[in-house]
């Protein structure tokens, strides 16, 4: 059997984190409490917001990986909401949430967007391409199904916060990169705001705005300090990094991989 091109991971590889994202994340209750929690709320409304003011036009917006409830109300939108997910029961249980008031797909990103080319004028996605092995495909495909000026927001975590740069200062890894954390081991490709950057851009997007959620540092104990200022001064240095860019016209720049997450 031929080995896959370098950078790609083979079949058994990917199937095998499908499965393991899809355990984790497949049970509403278990994601509504992840959600819930301040860090992801304050997350969730920053990237909303971005979405509602910067989608132009009347046209449908995309929700990748909304989970069991999405970060945006159809009634804020000026066109109509998509939700896609490769978790089937949060999927339901989205579309339950907003009433039917979005459209609901079924899908693997990693095996591409099944929409035609510029189908949306905006699109979402929060927390999804630190779980993909390959971003820069992901995000081509972002680029494809967005009409020319549509708008993408993703949120990822930041693998460089102020207490990691310190820690890493003392020989001690970012959480990110964790391979014991409950969750953390599920991050293949952890992001800087510079990096995030670099990537939106060579997949053929201007980036717009880079916000976060709070800047943060963990006590003794678990409990955390957080400044909702220092976010908004220093996004960089804060927990999530939350970009906005603009679809440019014609296609990404060549370059990268130029390979699929899956055969």
């Amino acid at each position: 059997m031929a080995e896959p091109p370098i950078g790609v991971p083979s079949r058994s590889a990917q199937a095998h984190g499908r499965r393991a994202n899809r355990r984790s994340y497949h049970d509403p209750a278990q994601v509504n409490g992840y959600v819930d929690d301040p860090y992801h709320r304050v997350r969730r409304a920053v990237a909303a917001r971005l979405v509602i003011d910067g989608v132009r036009g009347a046209g449908p917006v995309l929700e990748l990986g909304c989970g069991p409830r999405s970060m945006l109300d159809p009634a804020a939108l000026p066109g109509t909401l998509v939700l896609a997910d490769l978790a089937e029961a949060a999927l339901a249980e989205a579309r339950r949430a907003v009433a039917g008031r979005a459209r609901a797909v079924c899908l693997d990103v990693t095996r591409g967007l099944p929409f035609r080319a510029g189908s949306f004028a905006g699109l979402v996605t929060g927390e999804l391409i630190e779980h993909v092995y390959d971003p820069l495909a992901l995000l081509r495909e972002c680029h494809r199904v967005l009409a020319p000026g549509g708008l993408l927001v993703l949120t990822t975590p930041n693998l460089a916060t102020v207490q990691d740069r310190l820690a890493f200062l003392a020989g001690r890894a970012p959480r990110q990169v964790d391979p014991l954390h409950p969750y953390l081991w599920l991050h293949i490709r952890p992001f800087t705001a510079s990096l995030l950057r670099r990537v939106l851009r060579r997949a053929g997007f201007a980036p717009l705005a880079l916000r976060s959620n709070h800047v943060g540092w963990r006590l003794p104990g678990g409990r955390w300090v957080t400044s909702r200022l220092l976010a908004r001064v220093a996004p960089g240095l804060g927990g999530t990094l939350i970009c906005a860019a603009r679809r440019l016209p014609g296609p990404p720049s060549p370059g990268g991989t130029g390979h699929r997450n899956s055969p």
